[in-house]
C-alpha cells in the first residue's frame, strides 16, 4: 500500500468515526440544554436523588448522566433529609436470663452400671496391650529424615521449627509404632469414656 493510499485510509476511518459518534448521539437524544442544566442545578441543590431528577428530566436522561453531569458542573448537593432524632439506646440485657415458665421434668434416676464379662475390644494389628508396650525415647525426626518404616506420630506444635515426628520402629501395616498406635487406634468404648 503506499503512503498516499495509507493516508487516504486513515482520513476515510477518521470521517467514519466521526460520523457514527454523530449518529449516536443523536440517537441518544441526550443533551444538555440550558433548561435542563438549570433544572438539574436546581433540585440537585434541593437535595433531590438522582433517580428522581432523572425522571423529572425526561425518559432519555438517566440516574448516571444526572450524578455525572453535577459532579462535572461542581454543584453541591443539598441535604436530601433532615437528620433524625438519635434511637433511643436499647435497655441493657438482665445478666441472668428470667426462670423458666414451666418446671424442670424431674430425671430418673441414673442406671446402674453394667457389668459384662466380654473380652476388651480387639488391639489393630501389630499392636499390643497397653501394659506390654515399652514407650520409645526418641528425639524425633523432621519430614525430611522421615522413612517409610518409621512411626508417623506428630510431636509438638507443627507450626513451630521444633515439630517432629516419633521416627522409631512403625508396626508392620501401620504408620505409627506400637505405643502411638494405642494413643491413636483406641476403642470406641474407651474413646467415650474418656470423653464423659
Amino acid at each position: 500500500m503506499t503512503r498516499a493510499a495509507r493516508h487516504l485510509s486513515a482520513r476515510v476511518n477518521e470521517f467514519c468515526r466521526c460520523k457514527l459518534m454523530e449518529a449516536a448521539l443523536a440517537d441518544g437524544g441526550m443533551t444538555w440544554t440550558e433548561e435542563r442544566i438549570a433544572l438539574l442545578t436546581k433540585l440537585w441543590s434541593e437535595g433531590l436523588s438522582a433517580s428522581k431528577i432523572a425522571a423529572k428530566l425526561g425518559g432519555d436522561v438517566s440516574r448516571n448522566a444526572v450524578i455525572s453531569k453535577a459532579h462535572r458542573l461542581g454543584i453541591p448537593h443539598g441535604a436530601a433529609k433532615v437528620p433524625s432524632e438519635p434511637k433511643p439506646p436499647k435497655p441493657p440485657r438482665p445478666l441472668n436470663p428470667p426462670a423458666a415458665a414451666e418446671p424442670p421434668m424431674p430425671q430418673a434416676p441414673a442406671p446402674a452400671p453394667l457389668t459384662v464379662d466380654r473380652p476388651p475390644a480387639s488391639q489393630p494389628a501389630g499392636t499390643t496391650p497397653a501394659q506390654a508396650v515399652v514407650v520409645p525415647r526418641s528425639a524425633g525426626v523432621t519430614i525430611m529424615e522421615l522413612r517409610e518404616a518409621m512411626c508417623r506420630f506428630p510431636l509438638g506444635d507443627p507450626t513451630t521449627p521444633e515439630f517432629r515426628f516419633c521416627g522409631t520402629q512403625a508396626s508392620t501395616g501401620l504408620p505409627y509404632c506400637a505405643h502411638h498406635a494405642q494413643i491413636a487406634y483406641t476403642p470406641l468404648a474407651e474413646r467415650k469414656r474418656l470423653r464423659a
